[in-house]
């Protein structure tokens, strides 16, 4: 597709995290950019306030004028209801529509694409990688899934007239949408199950993995995959955690409430090395970035600068508050994977303290699918508030609901709120940590936690 040719850009589902960076990366070309999205969020307003025009209600009358123009390219997202009345007008009648999924390949097809896949942890490795590549001068645009804290956006620009252009991209798995790519790098975190309405069986994901991994091109043609994983692959560059592989890290140490590790490259190793985010899980993804980072000739000084100055990635670990007394964490963790990883390192950072955790359930698949897994992992907690389902794109399943969830966790103090019930719930819980997590709209209790935790304890 020639964008030459394309002055107006609409974006159905405008405030979707993949959807604002294609969003923000044609406004910043100057580019007429509007959208719609159902709520008004954190998100959105930052690009209206970024000159984005942005509709909320699902009316035609309110589309612009020219939206049904051969200049003007509709884009997309899964997550659309087809009952949406914008969607089916210009389905219908839109001269250019794509899905998001195909324009960011589009973007990326006549340039270097390094692309970053997997289950969990691509956001954490996609972004810390972007910062690695921005500030060690490399001109490089990355379309990120999450909200850099160094950037305050989920794009990174670096238009340098020095070398080639290179795009840095999040290969996502839902609905097949990795398959659109093309890169010359690839690297794949991890190949836990999810998105089980797309793959509802581990053989089809991996199918899809392998899909992708054939896509990858010259100059380059090369994947990245964790050697914990069980998938294997001809011709891959190994990284790890304490194995011995082409790259590894390993002496993970605690010191002064700060966490180090030292890595290791083919031919050298790289001494006590900051690790900007906590866990052993993100140590993997950490590697993975560096390894990456590595292969592409980034000094070690380089390197190491960007691991000292970066400031993690929104909804990641996210510590909003933390006095003698209480802490207060947030996180995207929406997998019993990713739940029983941040609960471990929110105990090996603050042991002996006792959490209360909220949780809000992501999908009614998903939910449903992973129902005994959620419930092991959410009794590692001390104190449980079960939010409803978040049903995003979903209608509601016949007898998958918080209700059925909450019977299958084994542990006393647990009980189910609404998000508009919860400060009040808290109120009345002895705990020395609150842990909220979820991928919905969980994130709204964030700023009502901080001024109660403030307002109460200072």
């Amino acid at each position: 597709m020639n964008f030459k040719k394309i002055d107006f850009f609409y974006f159905i589902g405008i405030g979707g995290m993949g959807m604002s960076s294609l969003a923000r990366y044609f406004h910043t070309m100057g580019k007429t950019v509007c959208g719609h999205d159902q709520n008004k969020t954190f998100l959105t307003k930052e690009l209206e306030k970024e000159g984005i025009s942005i509709n909320y209600h699902d009316s035609i009358e309110i589309l612009p004028k020219w939206v049904l123009s051969k200049q003007c390219l509709i884009v997309y997202t899964p997550a659309i209801p087809s009952h949406h009345k914008q969607w089916m007008y210009l389905k219908k009648y839109g001269k250019n529509v794509k899905k998001r999924s195909q324009v960011l390949a589009f973007i990326t097809e006549n340039e270097i694409c390094i692309a970053i896949g997997g289950t969990h942890g691509k956001t954490t490795t996609c972004t810390l990688l972007g910062h690695i590549l921005y500030s060690s001068g490399m001109n490089v645009t990355a379309f990120l899934g999450g909200i850099s804290e160094n950037y305050k956006s989920n794009l990174i620009l670096n238009h340098v007239l020095n070398g080639r252009k290179i795009f840095l991209v999040e290969a996502d798995e839902f609905d097949h949408s990795f398959l659109y790519l093309s890169p010359n790098i690839a690297c794949i975190t991890s190949f836990d199950q999810d998105h089980v309405d797309t793959y509802p069986r581990k053989e089809t994901l991996k199918k899809a993995y392998i899909a992708f991994s054939n896509r990858i091109k010259k100059p380059y043609k090369k994947i990245f995959l964790c050697r914990e994983e069980s998938c294997r692959f001809k011709n891959a560059i190994y990284y790890s955690v304490l194995q011995g592989e082409n790259y590894y890290s390993d002496h993970l140490y605690i010191k002064e409430n700060k966490w180090y590790f030292d890595f290791h490259t083919p031919t050298e190793t790289w001494k006590s090395l900051p690790l900007p985010i906590p866990g052993q899980h993100n140590l993997k993804n950490v590697t993975a970035a560096l390894a990456i980072s590595d292969y592409l000739k980034i000094s070690k000084k380089e390197i190491r600068k960007a691991l000292f100055l970066f400031k993690g990635i929104k909804r990641r670990y996210s510590i909003h508050y933390q006095s003698s007394n209480k802490i207060y964490i947030d996180d995207y963790a929406h997998h019993p994977t990713e739940i029983n990883a941040l609960i471990s390192t929110v105990r090996e950072c603050f042991p002996n303290k006792k959490i209360l955790g909220i949780f809000q359930p992501h999908l009614f698949s998903r939910t449903k699918f992973f129902e005994t897994y959620f419930a092991k992992s959410l009794e590692h907690l001390d104190i449980l508030i079960l939010l409803d389902i978040y049903p995003a794109r979903e209608f509601p399943t016949n007898g998958t609901n918080s209700n059925s969830l909450l019977e299958k966790i084994k542990m006393s103090s647990k009980e189910i709120s609404t998000l508009s019930k919860v400060l009040e719930k808290i109120e009345k819980k002895h705990f020395d940590i609150i842990l909220t997590m979820g991928a919905g709209n969980i994130e709204a209790l964030i700023l009502p936690i901080k001024e109660w935790l403030y307002k109460r304890y200072g």
